[in-house]
């Protein structure tokens, strides 16, 4: 025996086809809003501050290292630095920071500095590096650094999240999002 559509009961709880269709309707206008909020999100040009507009307190800042040594900020004034946060159960952080290490060991020698700044614990950190040897410095910037990360320009708060600063301190790029080589060419340009 064989039941058509039309043969079942329709029960009390079955929601009208008027508002099945507007229910529907207002899910997909729904998902095309986030769709196109999250498309313009996304294709935003990264802010970049004005170079004569200074970082307010971040060159006065010190963090520890991995080693147990201090990293005063002010050691790196006067040069391009890149700076880099990091963490270590951050998966495109791991995967940017060889190539962050072969642009410091690559241009070094003509005034670039890098310095990545971990957002995590000492010891997942330490043993990290024991496996991954960087060449350039390491802080450990741990939930501060999460604080500097949004006051630098980046309000979500997400790693990665590398900013450019020029020789005399002001900021002039940011970069949401794992590095590649094409970035850190544009970099270089704006020494």
């Amino acid at each position: 025996m064989t039941i058509t559509h039309s043969e079942i009961p329709a029960t009390d709880s079955a929601i009208p086809a008027h508002n099945r269709r507007m229910l529907l309707g207002a899910t997909a206008a729904s998902a095309a809003l986030l769709g196109v909020g999250a498309a313009w999100w996304r294709n935003q040009a990264p802010a970049v501050t004005p170079a004569a507009e200074p970082v307010e307190g971040f060159w006065a800042t010190q963090w520890d290292t991995p080693q147990g040594g201090k990293l005063p900020m002010q050691s790196f004034q006067g040069r391009p630095l890149l700076l880099n946060f990091w963490a270590t159960w951050c998966a495109p952080c791991v995967e940017e920071l060889p190539l962050i290490n072969d642009f410091y060991r690559q241009n070094k020698a003509n005034g670039w500095q890098v310095l990545g700044l971990a957002i995590d614990k000492l010891a997942p950190v330490q043993s990290f590096l024991q496996k991954m040897p960087l060449d350039f410095p390491v802080g450990m910037a741990g939930l501060v650094g999460a604080d500097w990360v949004r006051g630098l320009g980046n309000p979500a708060g997400g790693l990665p999240f590398s900013v450019v600063f020029g020789a005399n301190g002001a900021v002039l790029h940011r970069k949401m999002g794992r590095l590649n080589a094409e970035d850190l060419t544009t970099m270089l340009r704006l020494k």
